[in-house]
């Protein structure tokens, strides 16, 4: 090999190289955005859309209305779509037993973080005490298309054991991430 491919291949390893830690330093700053909002503001902002919308849709029954209503719907799913890297493809529930004390449902969704193929089925058991409804995951199922990663299989093994929904969720989103930018990281160099 002579020098110049040589330095060829050294000033590709070396851009590169910047463009993760320039990439490392974005994603740094979007965590930090993210954790300034409390789960408290959050679900504020949730019920106060509801409302509005709610409020919307009892005066406004017009079909232009409707559809105007829909486009805005549209357009926040895509949104999220956006900001969380989350696509579900389908999802079904079923309920399985529904007494006066709570509600056992079988759920099973499907999707995929960024790139990153995912199918989840769960048994969601829901009560109801006073006012506060507690809900519990249990017989928890993960297929994911990068199982063969050993690290990832404990996890997911890990997780289907516990059954903690919000910790599957908030670390796929990390892991589909940085798993995106490891296959164009290796695409630079096929």
């Amino acid at each position: 090999m002579d020098n110049s491919t040589f330095q060829a291949y050294e000033d590709e390893i070396q851009a590169l190289e910047e463009e993760i830690r320039l990439l490392t330093e974005k994603y740094e700053d979007l965590q930090q955005e993210s954790t300034f909002f409390s789960d408290e503001e959050i679900l504020e902002s949730i019920k106060a859309l509801q409302r509005e919308t709610q409020g919307e849709t009892k005066g406004h029954e017009s079909p232009s209305d409707l559809k105007a209503q829909l486009e805005r719907l549209e357009t926040d799913l895509s949104f999220l779509t956006a900001f969380t890297g989350f696509h579900f493809t389908s999802h079904s529930k079923k309920t399985l037993e529904k007494t006066r004390d709570g509600t056992v449902q079988k759920h099973r969704l499907s999707g995929k973080c960024h790139s990153l193929s995912f199918q989840l089925e769960f048994q969601l058991l829901e009560m109801q005490n006073n006012e506060k409804v507690s809900a519990v995951v249990s017989d928890l199922s993960i297929i994911m298309e990068s199982r063969e990663d050993s690290n990832v299989s404990k996890f997911v093994s890990s997780i289907e054991e516990c059954g903690d929904l919000l910790t599957f969720f908030r670390s796929i989103s990390t892991y589909a991430e940085w798993y995106e930018h490891r296959r164009h990281t290796f695409l630079h160099f096929k």
